[in-house]
């Protein structure tokens, strides 16, 4: 039996790329369990019903993350 979840988008923040089947790499704010919104980085299908395994940051590790981009030279 699957282990059932439940997740709210929150925010969408951007879409960082599309695949040439419709699925988009995005950037979203989202509640997982009725749990605090965390940063999300993930594909979805075009309809937005299916997603691919993805990574969820904590807003400390986004200020990490962003002070890392932002000192190199992109």
């Amino acid at each position: 039996m699957p282990v059932e979840f439940k997740y709210e988008v929150v925010e969408r923040i951007a879409v960082l790329s599309e695949s040439s089947k419709g699925w988009t790499k995005e950037l979203n704010l989202i509640r997982w369990n009725d749990r605090d919104p965390k940063y999300d980085i993930r594909e979805w299908s075009p309809d937005g019903e299916k997603m691919g395994k993805g990574i969820t940051l904590s807003d400390e590790e986004v200020a990490i993350l962003k002070s890392a981009l932002e000192s190199r030279d992109i």
